[in-house]
């Protein structure tokens, strides 16, 4: 059979095999744990099985394989007598009564490896035993079994080779300690245990510096410690000091302040080993600082800087001064705020570390600014001003600043506690005082604002707006907000109060003297009551007219009050229609003149000062008298009657005409321009008066030339024939024969005149033709040679001579035969 023909048989053969045993292997099997001679198994029942066949054989070993059998109510079972650290593989074959193999099952496992033995055992730590074993062939790891021997503690510890420690222990305790081999299928059995005591624990210390140059070391008692060990050492140094003790505490002296010193503590049990130890590491205090200057701080409070030299180890400083105030720093300098000015004091310094303060510097004395001074300002005169200042303590001298709202600017040095200056009226000054000591000057001033009164108006104008209103105008001033304008005789009342430079006085008193004062005012320093009043007069008052009284036709004197202070002057005005009459006086009264009669006036009076004039007075009417005609003319009508006209008198409604005579008068009262009057006498001398009335009762009284009444009419006129042939006209005449008699004869056939001188009765005509009849008319030739021609003719008849004459008298006829 050729090679090719062998290999397709075998590969035929097994996989017949691989699916006969598929159809048997219907059980599962495992390895539940393995040491380094068992390894125990388990496996999943067979229905019908009676027993199980359990067979371990090396896989890589020519040792004989190794069985176990066990019923059929059996899964899990050991097989021992094994080689440790061996592949085994492990079948498993369940059977029934009559051994045939129901089913089998299999798997591959490593026995564990062989049993360590331990060699030595100790603590060096409180908390744990250090195992030192034989290690054995085939081991990946090792694991520490460690029992107290009161059974409260159990611990297993996985370590890779020896030795092994095994912790978390109890200090000074006893423990039992085994040890296991591990690989890959499981641990070995437990070594022959060792029983050894975990040392004492380690001192719990505590360390202070309670000085610079000292350490105190304190603990708590170790249990079942008998000696404790302390070892220091300065960082940086090689020298150590050892100190056995059995307190609980230890001080180490003469160190060097702030350096840093490891301490060590181990404690003895009774067996005289030593326990853990601890190594602590201890800062002493630090040197103590110098204070080397404080300066005086300028932030936005007063403050100091307080400057030190810095010392080892420090890592935080702190000052203070005698009033309890402090400040700290890491740097070599701090600020301690607030500061009150004018203190004389004193600061230490102490520095910090870990361990504490240092001891505190030698106190460093200082003083702070002065205080700033409370200042004001005294002006006992106006202009003369002081800056006083009380005095504060720790001051070597003073600086004054005086600045005026103007920019101006003025200061003084002194030690004293006051500095004059010359101060204007109407200013805002600014005042401060700065105190200077070695320290410096204070750190700000109390600022004072002074203000001086304001200035007085030196340009006040008063003026009279009206008559009793006075205008005041002056000049802003400095200083002043408001200003207040007031007058003496007005009780100093307040006219005005404003910030315009502008004020009226008004429903002031006429014709009175005003004394006006201008007091500016400010809100600081309130009025200046020093202003020198300016005196100014209203207009005069007003006068009243009392009454008019008629002096003449045309002239009437007006009467008024005198309201006013002498020397006034009263213009007195009438004022017509057309025309305007003026009187002046200084008196009560004064005459107007030429004013037209029968006119309708008004009638004003003025008063006239130096300042001006008043308001006129209430005005009155003034109805002048009515005009007088400007002719009377008086006709005689008859010898007892005449006529009376005249032109009419403008302003005039009625006339009264009067002839009045020593004989007797005449008058009528008549709404006309003429008059019919009788009850005259003839050849009398008449006044003729007129009186012209208006329709209110004003009267004017007229007086005209004197009428004379006619020479009378001859009386008894007779007209008898002579024997002549003339004719004689006779008469009688009642009145003194003063008057030239004109006789005229009227007949049909001729006419006749003849004058009778004065004083004549008669006059004598010649007849040319006799017989006719006359009508005689004998009438007295007045003035200037007028003739009557009122007197009333006579007729008569003369008869030729030889005839039988008589006197024939028939209705104003009369005939004489």
């Amino acid at each position: 059979m050729g090679t090719e023909q062998l290999k397709m048989l075998k590969l035929l053969l097994l996989l017949t095999f691989t699916e006969i045993c598929a159809a048997q292997n219907d059980i599962t099997l495992s390895v539940f744990t393995v040491t380094s001679k068992s390894m125990t198994v388990q496996w999943s029942g067979h229905t019908g099985a009676s027993s199980y066949k359990i067979t371990a054989t090396p896989k890589k070993s020519p040792e004989l394989p190794v069985f176990a059998q066990f019923s059929g109510n059996t899964v899990m079972g050991s097989v021992s007598s094994l080689s440790p650290n061996t592949l085994y593989t492990m079948q498993l074959q369940a059977m029934d009564n009559a051994l045939n193999v129901l089913s089998s099952a299999e798997t591959e496992e490593t026995t564990a490896p062989d049993v360590p033995s331990i060699e030595q055992v100790y603590s060096k730590d409180s908390d744990s035993i250090t195992v030192e074993f034989k290690e054995v062939s085939g081991a990946t790891s090792y694991i520490l079994r460690a029992e107290s021997k009161t059974g409260d503690f159990f611990s297993e510890t996985s370590v890779p080779r020896s030795p092994g420690t095994t912790v978390q222990l109890q200090p000074y305790t006893d423990y039992v300690l085994s040890v296991m081999s591990v690989n890959s299928g499981g641990r070995s059995q437990p070594s022959y245990p060792t029983e050894a005591r975990t040392v004492v624990m380690a001192c719990n210390l505590t360390t202070s510096s309670p000085t610079n140059n000292t350490i105190l070391v304190t603990w708590p008692p170790v249990r079942h410690a008998v000696l404790y060990t302390l070892c220091i050492i300065r960082q940086g140094s090689n020298t150590r000091v050892k100190q056995n003790t059995t307190s609980t505490t230890l001080t180490f002296d003469n160190l060097e302040a702030g350096s840093i010193h490891g301490i060590k503590c181990t404690a003895w049990d009774p067996e005289g080993r030593t326990g853990d130890d601890n190594t602590v590491y201890q800062i002493t205090r630090p040197p103590t600082p110098d204070v080397t200057h404080v300066l005086m701080s300028q932030g936005h409070s007063l403050g100091i800087i307080v400057y030190w030299g810095s010392v080892r180890s420090a890592n935080k400083y702190m000052a203070w001064n005698t009033e309890g105030n402090t400040c700290s720093s890491a740097n070599s300098n701090c600020d301690i705020t607030p500061a009150e000015c004018g203190q004389d004091l004193s600061v230490s310094v102490i520095a910090y570390n870990d361990a504490g303060p240092s001891s505190p510097s030698q106190p460093f004395d200082y003083i702070t600014y002065p205080c700033p001074p409370e200042n004001w300002v005294e002006e006992p005169t106006a202009g003369n001003c002081s800056v006083v200042w009380d005095e504060v303590s720790l001051v070597e001298h003073y600086m004054a600043f005086i600045k005026r709202d103007d920019g101006t600017e003025k200061s003084c040095n002194t030690t004293e506690t006051t500095c004059p200056f010359f101060c204007m009226c109407g200013y805002t000054y600014l005042i401060s005082v700065f105190p200077y000591n070695k320290a410096g000057s204070s750190l700000y001033a109390h600022v004072r604002n002074y203000t001086t009164i304001p200035c007085c108006p030196q340009d006040v104008k008063i003026k009279l707006v009206s008559t009793e209103t006075l205008e005041i105008k002056w000049a802003p001033v400095k200083g002043a907000e408001l200003y207040e304008t007031t007058a003496a005789q007005t009780n100093d009342i307040i006219h005005c109060n404003d910030t315009s430079p502008v004020c009226a006085l008004s429903d002031l008193s006429c014709n009175t003297v005003y004394s006006v004062t201008v007091t500016p005012c400010s809100e600081l320093r309130g009025c200046n009551r020093t202003c020198t009043p300016h005196a100014h007069e209203t207009a005069p008052c007003a006068p009243e007219i009392l009454n008019m009284t008629q002096t003449n036709n045309s002239t009437y004197r007006v009467h008024i009050t005198n309201p006013n202070t002498p020397n006034t002057n009263y213009t007195i005005t009438v004022t017509g229609r057309y025309d305007k009459h003026i009187c002046k006086t200084k008196n009560q009264s004064c005459e107007v003149t030429q004013l037209f009669c029968g006119s309708m006036y008004e009638v004003t009076a003025l008063a006239t000062t130096a300042v001006g004039n008043g308001l006129p007075g209430f005005s009155k009417p003034l109805e002048t008298g009515p005009c007088c005609p400007m002719y009377v003319n008086v006709t005689q009508v008859t010898q007892a009657m005449t006529n009376v006209t005249w032109s009419p008198g403008r302003g005039a409604r009625s006339y009264i005409t009067t002839l009045t005579s020593s004989r007797g008068h005449a008058k009528c009262h008549t709404l006309d321009t003429h008059c019919l009057m009788g009850c005259i006498t003839c050849g009398t001398n008449y006044s003729v008066n007129l009186e012209a009335i208006s329709s209110t009762g004003h009267m004017s009284e007229c007086k005209y030339h004197g009428f004379s009444s006619s020479a009378c009419c001859p009386t008894g006129v007779k007209l008898y024939r002579r024997t002549n042939n003339s004719l004689r006209v006779y008469w009688r005449s009642l009145g003194p024969q003063v008057h030239n008699h004109t006789v005229e004869l009227y007949g049909t056939g001729a006419n006749y005149t003849c004058i009778a001188a004065a004083g004549s009765m008669y006059c004598d005509i010649t007849e040319k033709t006799c017989g006719d009849v006359y009508t005689v008319v004998a009438a007295p030739v007045g003035q200037y040679g007028v003739k009557v021609t009122f007197c009333q003719p006579r007729t008569y008849s003369v008869p030729c001579p030889g005839s039988n004459a008589g006197m024939v008298i028939s209705r104003g006829r009369r005939s004489v035969k």
